[in-house]
């Protein structure tokens, strides 16, 4: 059994090596029919990449790790950081090719520390003894814990391996300190609706993808790019699938066109299959001659549902929810239920959803509107009675309340201040006036003694010392002149001189 380790695991693509040699046994073409599109279409060379070149440039680490030093500079490690379907694999796959290096894959889903820990001994005997760099790709690296990755900084510290690591995650948040100080982390980009175009014409054309057999619509290459989500992966993917549907049609409507002949038998069927037996190229009734042309229709049937990229433990839930509340707090109802719309349709959950618009209500509209508090609770005790799908509706109710209400922090800032001036220090002691005075022995120490009952007196408000000494005259809630704050501010404002007796 070859090691599954070691060596160079990508030369085995016979896809990119026009000569790479095929098993006699195999059917001419049969791996190739049977390969995925996605893998058949990948990149041989960095000038076959589509996007990306702002790490493309001449001079850029991924250029010096393909082509080899060319200066005292050596190659550095890097960590590629990007969605789905933005070409992390591929670079990889492209840099196997580049030098004469080699290359050592290893998946964080199945590797262990033992596997890497094997690969730098290995690593460290080939540089030592043959003069042999090694690079080691390292899929799905956000799934190695911490002494995983460990096990990976004395490899690359001394440059025994060279490690090119892929990650869908935050590097920030799920690769540890060490190993990024070591290494260089570059930013994949979506590729742009341009870049997927470019790509599905190149898999309409090339040899090695579906070969001029297939015509696109303009309607279905729109339904494609739309529905992949910015996905490379999922572009060829859907178009492999649209190019089956269409050639299956066009299949059936050439049977229709040639119905079997009335009266015809299993012996005719036996002579036509030995007149044409050891013929080296026989018509495939499902590889019509002409190109199939590939309809919105048949795109349809291969995705009628748009991929969306959410991860409720990555960027993208974080990312999605920051925009939702930032979209609530600016007022823009249309973003924030576009953002809604996204996390219902990923699957979040609503409790979830409900709680950050209940602390949206309270945080971003506050007194400016006490009534949006209402109705996102509302919104989250709906959630909680009657669930999905019909509780969206109080969720959409409340993200439009809270979106178009008037806006006001004062109040949560307020709290905020004195939770500060509380850490530093600015307690003091409550007024005596203000300390219980229901206990026996309370009057002797003065509890009580003094203070003004406010419904005793006119407006129900009382001339009388409220915080500690220290904190006299200090306003912490400063209401803006937004929606009913207004009120609540002139009423503060005649509220504090009848208190403070100013």
């Amino acid at each position: 059994m070859a090691d599954p380790i070691s060596g160079d695991l990508f030369a085995s693509d016979d896809f990119g090596d026009d000569d790479a040699p095929v098993a006699a046994a195999a059917e001419p073409g049969a791996r190739r029919r049977h390969t995925p599109l996605a893998v058949r279409m990948r990149p041989r060379t960095l000038e076959e990449i589509l996007g990306q070149q702002h790490l493309l440039e001449h001079g850029s680490p991924l250029r010096v790790l393909a082509e080899g030093s060319r200066g005292p500079a050596g190659a550095s490690s890097v960590i590629l950081y990007g969605p789905p379907g933005t070409g992390k694999t591929t670079l990889a796959h492209v840099l196997a090719r580049g030098a004469s290096r080699k290359f050592v894959e290893l998946s964080a889903i199945r590797a262990g520390v033992k596997d890497v820990r094997q690969v730098m001994d290995r690593a460290l005997e080939d540089r030592d003894l043959r003069g042999q760099t090694t690079v080691l790709f390292l899929d799905e690296i956000h799934r190695f814990n911490k002494a995983q990755q460990d096990a990976l900084l004395p490899g690359v510290e001394n440059g025994w391996v060279i490690l090119v690591a892929a990650t869908t995650e935050n590097p920030s948040f799920s690769i540890i300190a060490p190993l990024l100080s070591r290494s260089l982390m570059l930013t994949l980009r979506s590729l742009t609706s341009e870049d997927l175009s470019g790509l599905i014409t190149r898999a309409l054309e090339d040899t090695r993808g579906l070969d001029s057999a297939f015509e696109l619509e303009d309607a279905a290459r729109d339904h494609i790019l739309r529905m992949a989500g910015g996905d490379a992966r999922r572009v060829l993917t859907t178009l492999e699938a649209a190019a089956a549907v269409a050639a299956g049609k066009a299949a059936d409507g050439q049977a229709s066109d040639h119905p079997e002949p009335a009266g015809k038998t299993a012996d005719d069927h036996a002579a036509e299959g030995q007149a044409t037996h050891g013929s080296t190229e026989q018509t495939r009734p499902d590889t019509p001659a002409a190109p199939v042309t590939i309809t919105a229709k048949d795109a349809e049937q291969a995705m009628d549902f748009a991929v969306q990229r959410y991860d409720r433990d990555g960027d993208q839930h974080y990312d999605i929810v920051s925009a939702f509340i930032k979209s609530l707090r600016g007022s823009d109802p249309d973003a924030a239920l576009h953002y809604l719309a996204r996390m219902i349709v990923a699957g979040e959950d609503p409790r979830f959803i409900a709680r950050r618009l209940v602390i949206a209500a309270g945080e971003e509209v506050g007194m400016a509107d006490p009534t949006a508090l209402q109705t996102a609770m509302a919104a989250a005790d709906a959630v909680a009675l009657i669930g999905m799908p019909e509780a969206r509706i109080l969720l959409g109710q409340a993200t439009v309340h809270i979106a178009t209400a008037p806006k006001s922090n004062a109040s949560y800032k307020a709290l905020d201040a004195a939770i500060a001036d509380v850490r530093n220090g600015k307690s003091g002691l409550v007024p005596p006036h203000l300390r219980d005075a229901h206990y026996s022995g309370a009057h002797r120490m003065g509890h009580g003694k003094g203070y003004v009952y406010a419904h005793d007196q006119p407006h129900h408000v009382a001339t009388q010392q409220y915080p500690p000494d220290e904190l006299i005259g200090v306003d912490y809630y400063k209401p803006t002149g937004n929606g009913a704050e207004r009120a609540v501010a002139e009423r503060l404002e005649k509220l504090r001189s009848i208190i403070r007796g100013s």
